[in-house]
Order: C-alpha cells, then structure tokens, then sequence
C-alpha cells in the first residue's frame, strides 16, 4: 500500500496539490479527510469523487500530517488499497447511537470475516459507549475499533463527519477494513499522572455528575483548583479546567480512563463531562503534563511495533483536543516523535473524544488521550 499527504488552507490549494499526487503510477481509492468545518467540504469530497477517490472524512479542531499543525487547514492522507479491502458506511443516528452502530457491527460482519473499523463520530447526544458496545454486540467483542468525535474548531456547536454526497453533526461514518489483508494495529495511550487521593462519584447520570464525596461537583471542582464560580466565562473556565486537570476514573485490573470536564451548570452545579462516569466511581484529578507525558506515548507505540506491527505503510492519529490545550509547543514534538516510531506518512486530527484500547484494557470511549492507528497491506 502507497499513501501520499496533502495540506492546504483552502480547496484551491488541494486541488493543486492533489493533482500534483496522482503521477508515477499512483491511482489512490481511498481519501482520509481532516479539516476545519468552515472550509468547503462538498467541494474537496467533489473534487475526490472525480478522480474515483472514495472519501473517509471529519471536521477538526487542528488537524495535522507529520508535525505540521494547521488549525482552519484541510489535510488528506490518499492510500491506493484494494477496492474490495475496504467500505465506506456512512448512518444518521438521529438519537438512536446504540442501533445504527449495532448495525454497523452486523453489516461489517457480512462484509469480512475479521473486520477493522475506523470510526468518527459528529455531535452525539447520547454516550459515546454505545457506539463501541454497538459495534461489538453487532460483530462479536473480539473486534477492532478506533477512531474519533469530530471538532469544530472549538466553537462547541456544528461538528460533522463525511463523505461524498453526505455531511452531518450526527452522523456516524466508519471504514470497514479486511484486517486479514490490510493489518489495523493501534493503541490509546495518555500518560496523564495522578495527584491527590481517590474520591467518590456520589450521584452521576450518564455523562452528568451531581456530586463528588457527597458535595457538589461544579463546587468541588473550583474548590479544588482555588477558583470561584465567579469566574467569568464558567463554560470556558470548566473546558480548560478540564483540559490540564482530568478526571481519571480508576478500574480494578485496568488502566484508568480518562473524563474531561466540558460544561459547568451553574443551576444545579453539576459537570457534564465528555463520557460516562458511573455513580460509586473512584476518581482522581490528574497533574499538567510535562515531557513524561511524551515519553509514555512514544513508549507504548514502540510496545506496539515491537510487539505486533513493525512496519506500517500509514499512520492515523486522533489526539484529543485537550492534549493540544495543555501541551502547546510540546504537542508538535509528540506527533514527530510518534511518527518516528514508524517512520511512516501520519495523518491526525485534534478531537472531542477518542474510540481505542489502551494496552491493557478494553475497546472504550477516551478523553484527554492519543489513539495512534496503523495501517499495514499484507
């Protein structure tokens, strides 16, 4: 498998550069689409499908190929795998997360006999879990799954995946892989450390958590960082809050997962966080990261090449947006030193939450983490 990367601030720009691509033999199937939400998406999935590119896409909060982070850009990884290796499924969820991705599973099970899914996800309104347990009660648990929730360059308001002839803020996309002749391998790695002693999810619904040790969330939360409710914008406040300082929830026999923090209710002072956090949880808030951080990443992607995957033809990362937020400058170093591992083309993308598994945990929706994703043609 051959792939080739593109950028551009606008879709005059891919258009140069795609046509620019497509020499020396080079005849891509498969366009991996990443970009601003306020670029043109209909007019880069037109000028794909002319060339007989099929369009696996998301909208971003930066997106990026190697080292090189764009925010507002348009990135494309074109990969020229096999027509009958691969399919583009593309459902509108409409509040029902669970069955279209419980169908998603059943369909992907005709499809190959050990299917991989590379999944983005728009604005969900329900929790983000339900597309895994969907996906694996629809195939069976032993299933690979990565992926990510689209951004919006943090506007907070109209992410959207796509791909030819369909855009959607609930849509739900996935390419469907034969992962007997192209090998999926990744992991979900954070390297985010704990601080402090474990507390209590007291009364939580779902993503909504009412009180921590029996004491206001939203409360407990600013209380804890020193700030006050009177902090102006809250919405703003909370999101980066929860940017530097996630919630990590704490599993017997399993890496922690990680919670962020996206609103503060200033009404019934609860958080709504991006992910489940189940009532009678253990969780502990977690420091700023520092080069460590780096340094757990590119360790558990070396485990992973060492291990299961020592080449890669491509490179797929959906790092969360949070990442981005706390690392700043340091984000630049972890994407280069992670493509380094393979030395392979990379594309990625800074994300509202991430689908993957850790190395020893299970298939489960992230925050705050890096799910690195190789491809590899057999």
């Amino acid at each position: 498998m051959k792939a080739k990367t593109l950028k551009g601030n606008s879709t005059e720009e891919i258009k140069v550069a795609l046509q620019q691509s497509l020499h020396d033999n080079f005849n891509p199937t498969l366009a991996i689409v990443f970009m601003s939400y306020k670029q043109g998406i209909e007019t880069v999935c037109n000028l794909l499908n002319e060339q007989g590119i099929r369009v696996f896409g998301s909208t971003t909060s930066g997106e990026f190929i190697s080292s090189e982070i764009s925010e507002g850009g348009i990135v494309v990884m074109l990969l020229d795998i096999p027509p009958s290796l691969f399919k583009i499924i593309f459902y509108e969820t409409h509040g029902d997360t669970y069955e279209r991705a419980l169908q998603l599973g059943r369909e992907g099970k005709e499809l190959f006999s050990n299917p991989a899914f590379i999944i983005a996800s728009g604005w969900l309104h329900v929790d983000a879990e339900k597309i895994i347990t969907g996906i694996e009660d629809g195939f069976g648990s032993e299933v690979t799954i990565f992926g990510g929730v689209a951004g919006d360059d943090l506007s907070l308001s109209s992410p959207k995946v796509f791909t030819h002839q369909r855009i959607s803020t609930t849509g739900l996309i996935a390419l469907v892989l034969d992962n007997d002749k192209i090998e999926v391998t990744g992991v979900a790695t954070c390297g985010w450390k704990p601080i402090g002693i474990s507390k209590t999810i007291t009364k939580s619904d779902g993503n909504v958590v009412y009180t921590i040790d029996n004491e206001p969330a939203l409360d407990l939360v600013m209380k804890y960082l020193g700030l006050s409710l009177s902090d102006q914008p809250i919405t703003n406040t909370v999101f980066n809050l929860g940017a530097y300082y996630p919630l990590q929830l704490e599993r017997e026999g399993m890496p922690p997962v990680m919670r962020t923090a996206m609103l503060g209710n200033t009404e019934d002072h609860s958080l709504i966080c991006a992910g489940t956090v189940p009532q009678g949880a253990k969780i502990r808030f977690s420091l700023p990261p520092d080069f460590d951080v780096i340094d757990t990443v590119v360790a558990e992607c070396s485990e992973i090449r060492n291990d299961e995957h020592e080449d890669a033809d491509a490179i797929i990362m959906f790092s969360c947006i949070s990442r981005y937020l706390s690392f700043g400058v340091m984000t630049s170093e972890e994407i280069e030193r992670v493509q380094k591992v393979w030395n392979a083309p990379m594309i990625g993308f800074f994300s509202y939450g991430e689908f993957g598994k850790s190395r020893k945990g299970k298939h489960e929706f992230h925050n705050n983490t890096c799910c690195v994703v190789t491809l590899k043609e057999l």
